[in-house]
């Protein structure tokens, strides 16, 4: 079983968009958190108000294609489709 790690930027291209992340943000941390096979999740600020740092870790790859399909389907997955994400992810076999 091989660990899944993401880590990289999720980037607002305006002030409108980094209100939608704040606003749906603590959710969506709460949610994956408690998420069977989630082993590490944080979404953290940067000192430009448009820039968080993501750093995810799941157990296995089935455990991170589950996590995907529900945040695709969630609140946040809607609200947040058209930000830039810039990550780099290790563990998957495809």
């Amino acid at each position: 079983m091989t660990e899944v790690h993401l880590s990289g930027h999720l980037i607002c291209g305006t002030e409108e968009e980094a209100r939608i992340v704040s606003f749906h943000l603590p959710t969506h941390v709460e949610l994956t958190r408690a998420e069977v096979g989630c082993l590490a999740f944080d979404v953290t600020p940067t000192i430009d108000p448009l820039v968080w740092v993501v750093a995810e870790r799941f157990e296995d790859q089935h455990v991170f294609e589950l996590h995907q399909q529900r945040v695709a389907g969630s609140d946040w997955g809607r609200a947040t489709v058209g930000i830039t994400r810039r990550y780099s992810i290790v563990g998957l076999s495809h």
